[in-house]
């Protein structure tokens, strides 16, 4: 498997050079020599089978490797009933558009915590809801698609790497979405060194072994924060948030990782992308 890198969404650009349509984003992307692509569905499956095939076809035929970031709203920590329901059926919507394109991966959110409930109980609810969401995607025949649980950037929501990690754990088919933005964001600051990045790591290899971690899923965004951690996404041109992408490429390069890197900047997240390959190139040149 090798390292790929590409955008989450279309860019401004892409609107600005004519296009519309997200068949066309395969082409685009493959011009500025990427070779990834996060289909959005965060606030709802709304693909229809046809135009995902069309999607679909179009990677193929440009060598992008498709992933799908599942709604939003779904919500692991709840012990609700038809809640849980709901979340099951979100899985298998984002399962259905991700097989119709393509795709072999999808992004969870895990959820926040609730007034009402500890953050233990959030994690024992999470553990019992990922086995449910897995028996149920099993069972329905997507066995060729993963889950990637998403590590979070708000304090009061799971998704600490910690938390994510036990989670991913559970289950060989599982895989952790690192989302380095995310991770600097509920720590103030605390991604930003090739040290930190090293630990991030050794975490993963310790609680899911090196062969799915040398493979994880990956989101990568500056992100401005505040006390609750995660405030909005920005550009690669903000100098005043972190992280950096060098401690991420360097340490990944070390180690031959090939994650695929999906770039969540504001607008910009195409050119950015092209930006973090060029810096991974630089670090791998140095381990030769």
């Amino acid at each position: 498997m090798n390292i790929r890198f590409g955008p989450a969404g279309n860019s401004a650009s892409f609107a600005q050079a004519g296009f519309q349509a997200t068949k066309d984003a395969p082409a685009w992307i493959a011009a500025k020599g990427l070779t990834a692509y996060e289909y959005q569905c965060g606030r709802g499956v709304r693909i229809g089978s046809e135009t995902a095939a069309l999607i679909g076809q179009e990677a193929r035929k440009y060598g992008i490797q498709l992933s799908l970031h599942a709604p939003y709203f779904i919500n692991l920590s709840t012990d609700e009933a038809e809640k849980k329901q709901k979340n099951i059926g979100y899985v298998l919507e984002s399962c259905r558009a991700a097989r119709d394109m393509g795709a072999d991966r999808i992004v969870v959110h895990t959820g926040g915590v609730g007034k009402k409930r500890t953050r233990d109980a959030a994690m024992a609810n999470s553990r019992i809801n990922v086995r449910d969401i897995l028996t149920a995607k099993e069972d329905a025949g997507y066995t060729d698609i993963t889950i990637c649980l998403e590590t979070m950037g708000k304090i009061n929501v799971i998704g600490t790497a910690q938390e994510i990690m036990e989670l991913v754990a559970l289950d060989d088919r599982l895989l952790p979405c690192i989302d380095f933005g995310h991770l600097n964001a509920r720590t103030h600051g605390g991604m930003s060194t090739q040290e930190q990045v090293a630990e991030l790591f050794d975490l993963m290899e310790q609680t899911i072994g090196i062969e799915r971690a040398r493979i994880f899923h990956s989101h990568f965004s500056k992100i401005e924060y505040s006390k609750g951690g995660e405030v909005r996404h920005l550009t690669f041109a903000d100098e005043i948030y972190g992280p950096t992408f060098d401690p991420v490429a360097a340490e990944t390069a070390a180690r031959g990782y090939t994650p695929r890197f999906i770039c969540e900047s504001a607008g910009t997240q195409a050119e950015d992308a092209v930006t973090m390959m060029h810096i991974y190139q630089n670090y791998m040149k140095e381990t030769v």
